[in-house]
């Protein structure tokens, strides 16, 4: 069923509620498992996902020799510890019930994307010729999806006492207008939800702390240049609040 945005301009609401900077109810723990090196668990309205942070550890039996698409291995720097990401998407996480094995094509591109984030963000030069692996299982989705996961890995990791060189987060923004329809009249939209993101466009940006460094930018779907920038404005107000 089609997304109704048609009633927006009249309230200024959206499907569910929210005004057009709200963010959903957000609930995050850490420490979550007593016997990982750093754990954490995270709610992004009805996202839902864990993340368990392993190492820095010696790296087990034919580790070395998994490729990104395995699990995101990064090399990282060469005398420098390898990130290892692993996502896992439980069967009863969305409605279709769609199972995702490890060669789905969309968890490969964002165990990679966190790799890459995690690669040049964390101070692996410190713990060479080591491993450092972030299991995320994903319980629940919602819309925002990557967002969540980078949230909880930041979180992971800092329970595990990894030195970075400042925090990730993540968040998303969409607009009212689509593509074709290049309506100059367009909001932009924070923290979208799985019906939103069927139907709008939008783009995911990760950036470091309180500075305007982007150390991730995903957008699935085709965007107006001012519709970006004003995304790009939007995620940047909404990862303040977080």
């Amino acid at each position: 069923m089609p997304l109704d945005t048609s009633t927006y301009s009249l309230a200024l609401l959206r499907i569910d509620g929210r005004r057009w900077n709200d963010l959903r109810r957000l609930h995050a723990q850490i420490h979550t498992q007593d016997a990982a090196d750093g754990s954490s668990y995270l709610e992004m309205g009805h996202t839902k996902v864990m993340c368990v942070v392993t190492g820095p550890a010696e790296p087990q039996a034919g580790q070395q020799k998994r490729g990104a698409g395995g699990g995101g291995q990064a090399g990282g720097q060469k005398d420098g510890a390898s990130i290892v990401v692993n996502v896992v998407v439980a069967g009863f996480s969305s409605v279709d019930r769609k199972r995702r094995g490890r060669n789905d094509r969309r968890i490969q591109e964002m165990e990679i994307t966190i790799q890459k984030a995690l690669a040049a963000n964390l101070h692996v030069h410190l713990f060479p010729h080591s491993t450092i692996t972030v299991s995320l299982h994903v319980l629940s989705q919602d819309g925002s999806l990557l967002a969540a996961l980078i949230n909880a890995t930041t979180l992971a990791l800092i329970d595990a006492g990894i030195p970075m060189t400042d925090y990730i987060t993540a968040c998303t923004a969409g607009s009212t207008s689509s593509y074709a329809a290049g309506d100059d009249s367009a909001d932009p939209l924070l923290d979208l939800n799985t019906q939103e993101e069927q139907e709008l466009p939008y783009l995911t940006v990760a950036t470091l702390g309180d500075s305007d460094k982007v150390a991730v930018l995903v957008c699935e779907s085709r965007v107006q240049t001012d519709e970006e920038a004003a995304g790009w404005n939007c995620e940047a107000e909404g990862e303040q609040d977080d």
